[in-house]
């Protein structure tokens, strides 16, 4: 929580005010603009963060001058399955909209193990690959026998150390089974799997409610293709998709993580095209060039719930191929962007048991 300067008025990190203690001349002064040139002034400092994000500073500013800009700023500044953006670094712990997918592409620099992924800011996939807001980076690291992905907010401190760590993704042995660790609890109450501590991220925290550790958010396995029969790979993910549930308490909205139960994703069959003498898949133009690791994700009926049900047609998350060393990746709801980086991070390395 931060005190306004203008008015004294209690706001949540999100920039979100919750509580009004402004004086009334104030009050009236502001409160005399327009709803809509106000809605207007927060919408473009919203905005104004365009490649980078935006300063959380000046949206807490506009949500505590008054109780109109708060209200304003409360309908500007949505979560992301409400409102479909991506603006504070917050949002990539947030399920994605549920009626259309994100569009990110992923840019891979052989050369030091790194992985870059930024929000596509344009629809023209050519012009989305020179510019886009930087999300998140991840390095691989070799431990031993195991392969670990460390996940940043920061492009220049990927390490499990640095104060913007997000998590990791694990791998076993044969590159086949996966784990995927968030830095934070993914539903109150969840219980950390490993003991050892984390640096507090400070200002640049997704969570600063929270402690740091290391929570089992997913699982992603591949099937291993012993005799060597044609197809792609194929995938089986089980993920922590937690709901967001609003409450009030002493009049103030408070938002808390609820365990709505596994889901289980598995690749979506292509078909083999005889003319092409290929396996194809259907990415409405977002993928370009043929690559074993190009994969359409789709809702499957968890075996352990006989009353789950898939969804067979819509894609929850795609990755593919687009250049070198360039890739597509669109996600939507439940998954979140750290859930879907995390998922694509695994389909890069060599599978010989898969392929």
């Amino acid at each position: 929580m931060a005190a306004s300067p203008v008015s004294g008025e209690v706001v949540r990190r999100d920039g979100v005010a919750e509580v009004g203690t402004g004086t009334e001349g104030e009050e009236d002064r502001w409160a005399r603009l327009l709803p809509e040139l106000v809605a207007e002034v927060v919408r473009r400092v919203e905005a104004s963060g365009g490649e980078r994000w935006p300063a959380l500073k000046d949206v807490v500013s506009c949500a505590s001058v008054c109780r109109r800009w708060r209200e304003a700023a409360a309908t500007v500044v949505r979560p992301l399955p409400e409102s479909g953006k991506i603006t504070f670094p917050a949002s990539l712990k947030q399920p994605g909209p549920k009626d259309f997918p994100i569009q990110c592409f992923i840019k891979r620099n052989k050369k030091n193990s790194t992985f870059y992924l930024y929000l596509g800011l344009r629809n023209n996939l050519t012009v989305a690959m020179d510019k886009g807001k930087f999300l998140m980076a991840a390095k691989r690291f070799r431990w031993g026998a195991h392969t670990e992905y460390i996940i940043s907010l920061d492009a220049d401190g990927l390490s499990q150390g640095n104060r913007a760590y997000l998590g990791k993704l694990r791998s076993d042995f044969c590159g086949t089974n996966f784990k995927i660790y968030d830095s934070q609890p993914p539903y109150d109450g969840a219980k950390a799997s490993s003991t050892r501590s984390i640096r507090h991220f400070g200002s640049r925290r997704i969570s600063p409610q929270v402690s740091s550790g290391n929570f089992d958010v997913g699982q992603v396995s591949y099937k291993c293709n012993l005799l060597k029969s044609r197809g792609p790979r194929r995938m089986f993910c089980a993920m922590e998709c937690p709901s967001v549930q609003e409450t009030w308490e002493n009049s103030l909205k408070v938002k808390s993580l609820r365990r709505t139960g596994t889901t289980v994703l598995r690749n979506k069959a292509p078909r083999w095209h005889e003319h092409l003498q290929c396996w194809c898949l259907n990415f409405h133009g977002r993928v370009t060039v043929a690559s074993v690791k190009n994969f359409q994700l789709v809702a499957t009926a968890d075996p352990s719930h006989p009353d789950s049900v898939g969804d067979e047609e819509t894609v929850l998350l795609q990755f593919g191929k687009v250049d070198s060393d360039i890739f597509t990746m669109d996600y939507r709801q439940p998954l979140s962007a750290f859930q879907a980086f995390a998922i694509c991070l695994s389909s890069f390395g060599t599978k010989l048991a898969c392929e």
